[in-house]
């Protein structure tokens, strides 16, 4: 089976030669793909002297070089890594195993189970906002996956080329895992271990501003793949607070059969109405992501039959 190694770069040149040279060394039949974004220093010429095959991506952020990778790159499994050298290549053959032998569409490098990236990482408030995201998630989507940002990952052919990728910066291994979740796709996490950057490297990740684009990214999707409860959540948010400003105006009219808080009550009755509008909204957005589902159920297999026959025809 091919194997392509996808390594996302933006000034990386104090480590991709070691992440090349080593996956080069745990997998030498693979392709070393570098996609290297606008880097300012010799990422480039170092990924290319080490034997990476080099391409460019020029629209910044690492969902746009993922989503590059992803359209131009053709292999039977894909493994994709930072270039950072904190995720060791050792561990990449555990990743590729579920892919070969078909029992999952996508292995995650699971950093947090064992506890090195507790003791490995020196950023403040990293674990925290990972935590609030997988627990987020895990709640909404009713799962219990252990690792929701990791950046070492493996898939199938199926998934890469079925995957539409929105995302322009770090908030790809987050849209990667909710696709995933929707269009189940069979997820499995495998224990690695995790080792922090060289003190001569610098991360790319702004805590506060990439942590805004995930919860984000988990807002809007959760929107985009579950609208019913989404949108039921806030019709109950507007008609509770219409029944706040309206019972003291029923309770008055029953009691004198007059109103004389008018202001409370067109407002009641506009929240009640908006509530119910919402509502109705979420149920037929539902009734569309349900179709979307099947129409994409059906792609799935359209695309499934022409890969057979196009490996059918090889083998003639």
């Amino acid at each position: 089976m091919k194997v392509a190694v996808l390594i996302p770069c933006y000034n990386e040149e104090t480590t991709i030669k070691k992440v090349v040279q080593d996956f080069k060394r745990e997998l030498p039949d693979a392709e070393i793909y570098v996609y290297d974004n606008n880097s300012k220093d010799k990422t480039s010429q170092i990924a290319k002297e080490a034997g990476a095959i080099v391409r460019h991506e020029y629209n910044q952020g690492k969902g746009n070089v993922v989503r590059r990778m992803f359209r131009e790159i053709e292999a039977d499994i894909y493994v994709m890594v930072d270039g950072d050298d904190t995720y060791p290549a050792e561990e990449v053959h555990k990743l590729i195993e579920p892919i070969k032998n078909g029992t999952a569409d996508m292995a995650i490098g699971d950093r947090l189970s064992n506890g090195t990236y507790q003791k490995e990482n020196k950023r403040a408030f990293h674990e925290f906002g990972n935590n609030i995201v997988k627990n987020t998630i895990n709640r909404l989507f009713n799962c219990k996956l252990k690792d929701i940002m990791t950046g070492y990952r493996a898939f199938n052919n199926i998934f890469v080329k079925n995957m539409p990728i929105l995302s322009k910066g770090f908030e790809i291994e987050t849209e990667m895992t909710l696709y995933a979740l929707d269009k189940r796709f069979i997820i499995k996490e495998i224990p690695i271990e995790y080792r922090d950057r060289p003190t001569n490297s610098t991360s790319k990740v702004n805590t506060i501003n990439d942590g805004i684009k995930v919860i984000k990214k988990i807002i809007s999707m959760y929107k985009d793949y579950k609208p019913r409860r989404f949108f039921f959540i806030i019709a109950g948010i507007f008609i509770i607070l219409g029944l706040v400003f309206g019972v003291p105006v029923i309770v008055e009219f029953f009691k004198t059969r007059y109103i004389t808080k008018l202001p409370s009550a067109v407002l009641a009755t506009g929240l009640v109405t908006l509530g119910i509008i919402i509502a109705q909204c979420g149920t037929i957005l539902d009734t569309v992501v349900k179709q979307h589902r099947e129409n994409f159920e059906q792609r799935l297999l359209i695309y499934q039959q022409f890969e057979k026959n196009k490996i059918q025809g090889e083998i003639k």
